[in-house]
């Protein structure tokens, strides 16, 4: 049992502490020292015997009183026969077969271990068993001199003194310099590095000779760091093999030079990285590619932004020498590019089609949005004009204008990031102005108007209707962007209506694109009468609404394509409140023939019509299961009248034949629950004997 005892200003206990059983040989330890915990200085006692060591904290509140605490635990798998504080935050520990073990209090990191029994210690047996007098002890002190050392261990100022038979020898800790020197010594730069970086971060344990502040000792290692880095390059570049495969060549600077950089990087010193390191690697060709091209996931991580003008030069040189342009394409949209020569660097992109890289070098350097689309329409315009097909090259070109343009009118950078937010509106209104102008800066004489709207229809009506449509859905206070919205729609109905080259489904996509913006809530666009029924080909009376001409082509039933979403469309806008523009009978009438029996179903609601809905749901091939469901919430659920609910029973009854085709289980679950005097009359009407074998197999044995 441990007793914690003050002895002033009066007697007292102050802990009782037992440790239960332990073996008799066992040698008990005490070992008391200062250590800061929680920002405060408190004596700590560590007690032991056996194999674990107990930690007590002493403290003093802020009225005065002692309070011991316990601390964690630290269990070994050996022996003690030793404790020795060597500072507040290392222990030194000596097990019963003389192999110093030095541990982090903290983290109970067990951080060396040391062989010492050529020192040949001194113990206390013949004491701790009184030969002199004859042995006149207790057993277990006997027991204990086996293995009690408590003279002949002694620290002192960070030192620990063992007494041999022979000599006295002295153990401390190296300070974190020497520590650094000793693995630099035995050629292991690496771990020397890695050892001093974790004294910057300050992770390492058992630090010895770091003072000052946190700034004034990472500096003091940071130059350490920076010497050890020096000698790095220049080790490396004299261990290089000088004769065989260039592969080993390039293997002995892969092994070394990403190390280099990856600690100028973490020191932050790119000063040191672009100009004394890369200088040295710059003296051997195949260190030069390396040190190259280990900068790029470091580019791509956005962990390296700016790079020197001469590196940059020679970065761009060293990829397109190897023929790697799409990881070069990758680095450039990552960089800052202000140092460079744009021009050069534009004219790099745009030879080897690097249009992302082109881009971004043209928003970023020079805060131009307008030049990229320039370029791009050029090449992609004529082909589409002259009725062309567009090669693989073009497509790809017309599929990031298209992305370019989206991202320019969401705020959002090409090909990644985002537009600095006072550019925004500024960017948006550039791109807008640019694409509904009357012609393009150097358009011929016979140039249609809006040639730039009409190559994206042409080009690909759907996406560029996208493009708009996202676009339009983040307008919604901005009176200019309202007008632009306008704007828009005009040309695009004025483009389709002067212009026969469209296809039907191309004007369908215009229609379809119309229809969702008219949906919308509180919709505020216009569309004029007079150039939409041109578009449409159809003869209408005078006073006829631009939406039936909409339904007229949601609801051809000639029209196979995109069925599902032409339905959807056409519901949206009747939900908007477009209905009012309708005559209902002519609706549900189209809405039939094309196969909309989601409108007939929203049609058949409004007129409490609930009866004609059962139709709507089995003639529907998607949603015929949820009839049964329908059906049965009809039935059950309050809200509707007694007439409602009969003129839905009876028109069940009517389909029974076909609910239990559909699903003979959930048709008897229903017959059961709203049909059970009707049951009998069932049986009679079904004349199909298996159909009826599967409805009374359901209805006794339902599952």
């Amino acid at each position: 049992k441990i007793l914690v005892i003050g002895l002033k200003p009066s007697l007292k206990v102050w802990m009782t502490f037992p440790y239960g059983r332990m073996d008799p040989s066992s040698v008990p330890l005490l070992a008391w020292h200062f250590v800061a915990v929680q920002n405060s200085v408190n004596p700590m006692l560590a007690f032991c015997r056996g194999d674990v060591v107990h930690f007590l904290l002493v403290k003093r509140d802020d009225s005065g009183a002692i309070h011991v605490t316990k601390q964690r635990q630290l269990h070994l798998h050996y022996d003690l026969i030793n404790f020795t504080w060597i500072n507040s935050r290392t222990a030194v520990l000596l097990d019963s077969v003389e192999k110093l073990h030095v541990i982090d209090r903290q983290t109970q990191e067990e951080l060396e271990t040391i062989e010492i029994s050529e020192v040949q210690l001194v113990y206390n047996s013949s004491h701790f068993k009184s030969l002199a007098t004859g042995g006149n002890v207790s057993e277990a002190l006997a027991l204990v001199g086996e293995k009690a050392c408590y003279q002949s261990i002694s620290s002192c100022g960070g030192q620990i003194f063992y007494l041999g038979t022979k000599s006295v020898h002295v153990m401390t800790l190296r300070s974190w310099r020497e520590r650094v020197d000793h693995l630099l010594k035995q050629e292991r730069l690496t771990d020397a590095l890695a050892l001093a970086w974790s004294f910057y971060e300050g992770k390492a344990k058992a630090v010895v000779g770091l003072s000052g502040d946190t700034s004034k000792r990472k500096a003091v290692i940071a130059d350490r760091m920076v010497e050890i880095l020096l000698h790095y390059a220049d080790r490396t570049l004299k261990k290089c093999p000088d004769q065989g495969k260039i592969q080993v060549m390039e293997q002995h600077f892969q092994d070394v030079v990403p190390v280099i950089v990856d600690y100028c990087l973490l020191l932050q010193r790119t000063d040191l990285l672009f100009n004394q390191i890369y200088d040295k690697m710059s003296e051997n060709s195949v260190a030069k590619g390396i040190f190259l091209e280990c900068l790029e996931p470091y580019i791509l991580s956005d962990k390296l932004i700016g790079i020197t003008a001469q590196v940059m030069k020679d970065l761009l040189l060293h990829f397109q020498d190897k023929n790697r342009l799409e990881n070069l394409e990758a680095c450039i949209v990552h960089m800052d590019i202000t140092s460079l020569d744009i021009q050069q660097v534009v004219l790099l992109c745009w030879e080897n089609h690097l249009y992302d890289a082109m881009i971004y070098v043209y928003n970023s350097g020079m805060n131009d949005f307008i030049s990229p689309m320039e370029k791009l329409f050029k090449v992609i315009a004529p082909p589409l004009n002259a009725g062309k097909s567009l090669t693989d090259e073009q497509v790809v070109m017309g599929n990031k204008l298209l992305v370019y343009i989206s991202c320019c009118l969401a705020g959002r950078a090409y090909p990644l990031g985002d537009i600095p937010e006072d550019l925004v509106p500024l960017v948006k209104n550039q791109v807008f102005e640019f694409l509904i102008r009357l012609h393009s800066t150097e358009g011929s004489v016979d140039e249609e108007v809006y040639p730039y709207v009409r190559t994206l229809l042409h080009f690909d009506t759907r996406e560029f209707l996208n493009v708009l449509a996202l676009t339009f859905e983040d307008f919604k206070n901005d009176k200019q962007a309202v007008e632009y919205q306008q704007r828009i729609v005009d040309i695009l109905l004025k483009v389709m209506v002067e212009n026969s080259d469209f296809t039907p489904s191309q004007v369908g996509c215009l229609f379809t694109f119309l229809a969702r913006q008219l949906a919308k809530p509180n919709n505020t666009l216009f569309v004029n009468r007079t150039l939409f029924d041109q578009a449409t080909g159809l003869t209408t009376r005078a006073n006829l609404c631009i939406l039936a001409q909409v339904l007229e082509f949601l609801c051809s039933p000639d029209d196979d394509s995109r069925h599902s979403e032409r339905q959807q469309v056409l519901l949206e806008l009747l939900q908007a409140g477009g209905i009012v523009q309708f005559e209902e009978s002519r609706l549900i009438q189209m809405a039939e023939k094309a196969e909309f029996y989601q409108i007939c179903e929203f049609m058949y609601e409004r007129e409490d019509r609930y009866d004609k809905i059962i139709g709507c749901y089995l003639r529907d091939p998607v949603r015929k299961e949820e009839v049964f469901n329908y059906i049965h919430n009809i039935l059950s659920m309050p809200g509707y009248s007694a007439e409602e609910k009969q003129s839905v029973w009876q028109k069940a009854l009517e389909h029974i034949e076909e609910l239990l085709l559909l699903s003979p289980c959930k048709a008897a679950d229903l017959v059961a629950i709203h049909f059970g005097e009707q049951i009998e009359s069932i049986i009679t009407k079904l004349q199909d004997q298996f159909l009826l074998f599967q409805f009374l197999r359901s209805l006794l044995d339902p599952r």
